[in-house]
């Protein structure tokens, strides 16, 4: 081998041992780096919105005790029946939970359902919706509109099974009707708020609910859920589309 030869051995090596060297960094350890960083990312905003839900709930809880007080005792005198109303719902990925509501219907509305069927205004189907629901008691009639029947979910919001933003837990019966794309809705936590809730409630068709929770889910951020629970506010005090 010539002396010229020689240099361009070793280049021609080297060269080779470096694009090696580079190929095994992009086939290994950038790929699990961004893996890592990914599940930090995600899990740093987990623990931001639980911490979040954790803190708000329990100063609400101590803040309305008396209001929740009220209510118990309103129920009670107001209809026979227990004060809360314990229903099944779908959380996180198709998990079933307890979903605590005020007791806002007389005691026989899950049998009663099936007479007013035919009652449905709900265009889409899948949701159960009457303005005049006889099934309402009248403390219900004034819990429902100003959404005060929803305050036991903060229990649940303390357990795990919600948050206080996000898509609202459907009955398994609606889950059945779902087609693919209204499964998305289930990808997150469930929560007692959400952005169909800001945006007319139950005067939103079902389809129409679902597009919102798909696109709170693909822009989900601290920010939003701040400003999501802000009007909420507004939203509760009027009463709009809610029955």
């Amino acid at each position: 081998m010539t002396e010229y030869q020689q240099p361009n051995h070793k280049l021609r090596k080297e060269l080779i041992n470096l694009l090696l060297e580079r190929a095994s960094y992009a086939q290994g350890d950038y790929p699990r780096r961004k893996v890592k960083l990914w599940h930090f990312t995600v899990g740093s905003a987990y623990l931001l919105k639980r911490t979040f839900d954790l803190v708000l709930c329990i100063v609400g809880l101590i803040v309305l005790s008396p209001l929740l007080a009220v209510i118990a005792l309103w129920i009670k005198l107001d209809s026979a029946g227990p004060i809360i109303y314990t229903q099944t719902r779908v959380g996180k990925n198709g998990r079933h939970f307890h979903f605590y509501k005020f007791r806002s219907m007389y005691t026989d509305a899950d049998q009663r359902r099936a007479e007013l069927a035919g009652a449905n205004e709900s265009a889409d189907g899948v949701l159960f919706k009457m303005k005049n629901d006889p099934r309402i008691t009248r403390s219900g009639r004034f819990l429902r509109k100003f959404s005060l029947d929803e305050l036991p979910q903060l229990f649940n919001v303390i357990l795990g099974d919600m948050s206080l933003v996000g898509p609202r837990p459907p009955l398994p019966s609606e889950v059945a009707l779902y087609t693919l794309e209204d499964r998305k809705r289930l990808h997150i936590t469930p929560g007692i708020t959400g952005l169909w809730q800001v945006s007319g409630r139950s005067d939103l068709p079902f389809k129409q609910q679902v597009e919102l929770d798909k696109a709170y889910i693909q822009s989900q951020s601290f920010g939003q859920d701040l400003l999501i629970l802000l009007k909420t506010i507004p939203a509760v005090l009027t009463g709009r589309g809610a029955y």
